[in-house]
């Protein structure tokens, strides 16, 4: 097992997450967030969902990306629980077709471990890739997770390390088949990529400290770990942060 980079989990209640109610109702009764202003330059955004979500868990925030002027396109995927490295690779394809169609680069929006994934992705596609937007995505170290979650990504490593098609395995973590994507989720971002970590001191699931990014700004909020994708305070955050690039 590899060294640790933070030094302790996050201890914040798990009651803490259930939040996420009380988050997506003062998003949804905030008139100026829920119709935001369109904008006719924005960027097509590219979504992806956290650990054991699919694509349903982000409907919020695409529809909100929507209406703001954004092409969106979602991952593709039902449940975020295969090997990284397979995963960045069927991404990989998607964000190619993706930004092609679009004929521009892509903002990446991931959730969690999502927020990895889009990371690594930047790392390798700095060309289609304007912005990586990680919502309590802990890339500093993936195991800094609450206990109960810790157990449960164990489970699915054991039932990846016994075959079940489409789910990680032990090896994942040290292996040799994600190698190349641990070096890239810790890489210094390409110059023309702008990356920005938003963590959350009371995220019950994730300890915000492994979200610090050193090569990323970083955003803090008060929310739940789940509720990210529907917090008032992340979408006022993505409103400025989704305007023309800042210059250099």
């Amino acid at each position: 097992m590899r060294e640790r980079t933070t030094a302790a989990v996050s201890r914040a209640p798990l009651w803490g997450e259930l939040r996420y109610s009380h988050e997506l109702l003062r998003l949804l009764s905030d008139p100026e967030l829920r119709s935001p202003r369109r904008r006719a330059d924005a960027q097509p955004a590219f979504l992806i969902p956290g650990l054991m979500a699919g694509d349903s868990s982000l409907t919020v925030l695409r529809s909100w990306l929507e209406r703001r002027g954004h092409r969106v396109s979602s991952s593709g995927m039902r449940v975020n629980v295969d090997c990284a490295e397979r995963g960045v690779t069927r991404l990989q394809a998607h964000l190619r077709a993706f930004a092609s169609a679009c004929a521009e680069p892509v903002v990446l929006i991931g959730q969690s471990r999502g927020g990895a994934l889009a990371r690594v992705l930047a790392v390798r596609n700095p060309e289609i890739v304007s912005t990586v937007v990680m919502l309590g995505s802990p890339v500093r170290d993936s195991l800094a997770v609450a206990p109960s979650v810790l157990q449960t990504v164990r489970l699915l490593a054991r039932l990846g390390d016994l075959g079940l098609p489409g789910v990680f395995s032990s090896s994942c973590q040290d292996g040799a088949c994600c190698a190349s994507f641990r070096e890239d989720l810790t890489a210094p971002l390409p110059d023309a990529v702008r990356a920005i970590a938003v963590h959350s001191r009371s995220d019950a699931i994730v300890d915000w400290r492994a979200c610090l990014d050193p090569h990323a700004r970083h955003v803090e909020v008060n929310s739940s770990h789940c509720g990210m994708s529907v917090h008032p305070a992340v979408y006022r955050a993505l409103d400025g942060l989704l305007e023309v690039p800042e210059a250099a």
